[in-house]
């Protein structure tokens, strides 16, 4: 059973702070409902409806939000808020609202109006792109009349609509009884169903210029407009509900018995804790992170065959290659999801092309984007742990042929510059206007972290690539001579040409444009901490020593140490400002994974004690942005607020698996 958690009106005691804190519900297709605790949309991305119409991406929203008015003992009571151009909030109904309840990640609004206490209960149905919105009067001094309005409209979830008294979007009922609007000819259709006894009234209008504080805050377009079709009218009593059902599905695919789709979802979600680790059932943090790690799973439907992936996160990332990868042990193997890392695995070896796989695929649906030096390295990497939990060899055989392919093509050179120096046996990469590795931000054609060269955590990932397929080609039977070798030649290389003697650590790029670079980077724990540790064991301690002593801080690692003269402690404002903090010192809680792995590795039991210590930080974040989830960066001066998405795959799979690992004892 899944134990609730019931959040107070105290934590927003004014409407900034609860116009911070956000809501997060999906449906495993790339679909979501998402908005702020307040009821007032802050982002482009908010929506009671955002389907992924080709599923995982064709994100669009349809229904923005539902004005909510309470008629109880003849006054009125304006349930819902929102935020203007002009900094008018109307209504103001966020101060009726007395506590947020989650049962799992299903959230329960809780309002008091007039002696009447409603409760709102926000769901999706699984593989639907379908929301479920329940009103149930909890208690009322008499009848209760319900009025809502529905905002709706027609984008991708990256615009924003500008309305026009001549733009009237078509609305009749179906012979279902749904309310069906559609924006325009070729629009998706959104269906609003009610209970029959709910009365629907035509009003036809314009909501004009809504604020979006986020999208302000970030320099982007901030104002939109949104289409009301009417309102919807129920008299209730104590005891009783009216659930609105949002849906771009044809009728037959929507489950109208709203307790059974509840219900559905509920156990749904209570199995995924029951497969999970043992160690998840007994802890309330790592159930939790279980519930969230969930949000990212979903389908990639691939020419008529299943297909698997991660979304990256939430509101405004699809599937990236190199967050799937990395964040698959603790989406999947951490909580019992191994027939899923399989798929996953599977589904990415069908887009191996020329030894690369996709950095990413695009919203739109166009090809995928293969600028990546690490994603197919990192393949190695989920896949040895998906190995070592599952004994699965003939996965192993299935996919060899991809794990050759890649060694082949990155030997001999690829795409981006990438492929190995015959004079050491280092992986090199680089590319005008490209950012390959992790650190990939760019603004127009100014690359902030370039890294060209050869990248340390990129040739330790090479280096446990080789030492990898040694192992497996053992394993299978064929011969291992072909990677002893390479590795052997790769880790002797490391060692020589990556050992910064003056700072006791490692330089993050060697044989880079500007030579080789000594800046104080994260990148060098992966040396440490990866299956096959290419560093030697007596430069472990040291290295550790100095990430520890610059980078670590109560919410992850920062990319580049304080005092850097490139570090930058703020991350906000437009895109250059925020893309030229992005890797230059703002903290990311991923790291915390391979963290916590060097501990162990370096230092035993004291490790894992102080692995321990360095999450706990999450525990308290974890109710603090993205309400039940983990945000995806953190500035890097105190008081390290979060910013980025407020869910991120690989913050939630990295701190999962961290925390597991460091149980007990």
């Amino acid at each position: 059973m899944i134990t609730p958690i019931d959040l107070t009106a105290e934590r927003w005691p004014i409407l900034d702070a609860a116009l911070d804190a956000e809501w997060l519900v999906t449906n495993g297709l790339g679909g979501y409902a998402s908005a702020t605790v307040s009821g007032a949309n802050t982002r482009r991305y908010h929506g009671l409806l955002v389907a992924a119409l080709k599923p995982p991406v064709g994100r669009t929203v349809l229904l923005s939000k539902l004005e909510e008015e309470l008629e109880v003992g003849g006054e009125s009571y304006l349930l819902s808020t929102n935020e203007y151009h002009d900094g008018a909030v109307y209504p103001i109904g966020w101060p009726l609202l007395r506590a947020v309840r989650f049962r799992g990640t299903i959230p329960t609004f809780v309002f008091n109006a007039g002696g009447a206490v409603v409760e709102k209960t926000v769901w999706m149905a699984r593989e639907r792109n379908t929301t479920y919105v329940r009103y149930l009067v909890r208690k009322a001094p008499g009848p209760a009349t319900l009025r809502l309005r529905p905002l709706v409209t027609h984008r991708d979830y990256h615009h924003l609509t500008q309305g026009s008294r001549d733009w009237r979007f078509a609305v009749r009922r179906d012979a279902t009884g749904a309310c069906e609007v559609r924006a325009y000819p070729e629009a998706a259709t959104l269906r609003l169903w009610t209970r029959p006894s709910a009365e629907f009234h035509e009003g036809p209008d314009w909501y004009w210029r809504f604020l979006y504080r986020r999208e302000r805050e970030r320099g982007l377009d901030c104002m939109e407009d949104l289409y009301t079709p009417g309102v919807f009218r129920a008299t209730l009593k104590s005891g009783e509900s009216l659930t609105v059902i949002a849906s771009a599905e044809p009728p037959g695919n929507v489950d109208m018995n709203t307790a059974r789709a509840r219900e559905a979802e509920q156990a749904r979600q209570e199995g995924l804790l029951r497969q999970s680790d043992r160690a998840i059932a007994g802890d309330a943090f790592a159930a939790r992170l279980a519930l969230a790690a969930d949000q990212f799973l979903v389908a990639r439907p691939q020419a008529g065959q299943e297909g698997r992936t991660v979304i990256a996160g939430y509101h405004w990332f699809g599937d990236w290659g190199r967050d799937t990868l990395v964040a698959l042990p603790g989406l999947c193997l951490a909580t019992g999801r191994r027939s899923e890392a399989r798929a996953i695995l599977r589904t990415f070896a069908r887009y191996a092309d020329q030894g690369l796989l996709p950095n990413r695929f695009p919203d739109s649906g166009e090809p995928p984007e293969y600028a990546t030096v690490d994603a197919a390295l990192w393949y190695f990497v989920a896949l040895d742990t998906c190995l070592r939990a599952t004994h699965d060899d003939d996965l192993l055989r299935e996919l060899f042929p991809t794990l050759e392919a890649v060694i082949a093509e990155y030997g001999r050179g690829t795409r981006y510059g990438i492929g190995v120096d015959a004079a050491d046996g280092l992986l090199r990469a680089g590319a005008a206007g490209m950012a390959l590795t992790w650190m990939d931000a760019r603004v127009g054609g100014w690359v902030v972290t370039p890294r060209w060269g050869k990248a340390v955590e990129i040739n330790a990932l090479w280096y446990n690539a080789l030492a990898s397929m040694a192992e497996w080609s053992g394993k299978l039977g064929r011969d291992i001579r072909a990677y002893l070798g390479p590795a052997a030649t790769a880790r002797e290389s490391f060692n020589k040409r990556f050992w910064y003697g003056p700072g006791g650590y490692l330089y993050d790029v060697v044989d880079g444009e500007e030579g080789d670079d000594p800046s104080l980077r994260p990148n060098q724990l992966f040396a440490i901490s990866l299956p096959h540790a290419a560093l030697e064991q007596r430069r472990w301690a040291p290295t550790l020593d100095a990430v520890r002593s610059k980078l670590l801080t109560p919410v992850g690692l920062r990319t580049l140490a304080q005092g850097h003269p490139r570090y930058a402690g703020r991350y906000g404002g437009d895109q250059h400002s925020r893309d030229a903090a992005y890797h230059q010192g703002t903290v990311w809680p991923w790291l915390l994974g391979a963290y916590t792995d060097a501990l162990l590795r370096v230092e035993g039991e004291q490790g894992r004690v102080e692995a321990r210590k360095a999450l706990e930080g999450m525990q308290t974040h974890l109710w603090e942005a993205g309400l039940g989830t983990l945000s995806e960066i953190f500035e890097g001066d105190s008081p390290h607020a979060p910013r980025g998405c407020i869910a991120q795959a690989w913050s939630v799979a990295e701190v999962l698996r961290a925390w597991l690992r460091t149980a007990g004892g």
